[in-house]
């Protein structure tokens, strides 16, 4: 895929700030439930950049295969605990508010195992990645970070 165009060099003054909000979600929880999030919005999202990369930074952090493999599924998996399948049923929920699905049960979950202020923190993290996904999607960005880098030159 080739870039349609940088969204970085062509709108300087409005990607600075958004760097910095998704800069700021993405530090607000531990690392594993940030990379598990974005990696189920991208799956559901279909952007394959993103996909690419969370696959990538979550095995440089020490997610195992196993996990990263069964995010698409995770309704099934057993390997989650009940904090992350909360984070990835609220995931569900908000990204797909569009297609009618009611979040109550995801909110009864969430409300259970996070505070408030980690709720907050939750749904800026889900609506910066469905963000991150749809800008990538748009101009077509393909964008390799430092573990995509080093799985790529094994």
């Amino acid at each position: 895929m080739t870039a349609k165009l940088n969204p970085y060099t062509a709108a300087p003054e409005i990607m600075k700030p958004w760097m910095a909000v998704s800069d700021a979600v993405n530090t607000s929880l531990e690392h594993s439930l940030v990379e598990l999030v974005k990696l189920r919005s991208s799956i559901l999202n279909g952007c394959a950049n993103c996909i690419n990369m969370h696959t990538a930074d979550a095995r440089m952090a020490g997610e195992s295969e196993q996990r990263l493999y069964l995010v698409a599924a995770w309704h099934e998996a057993p390997v989650f605990t009940p904090r992350e399948r909360a984070a990835l049923a609220w995931t569900d929920a908000l990204t797909k508010l569009a297609q009618g699905h009611t979040h109550d049960a995801a909110w009864d979950a969430l409300a259970e195992h996070f505070t408030e202020e980690e709720c907050v923190k939750l749904t800026l993290l889900i609506n910066v990645i469905n963000g991150w996904n749809r800008i990538a999607t748009a101009f077509g960005l393909r964008i390799e970070t430092p573990a995509t880098k080093k799985l790529a030159a094994a």
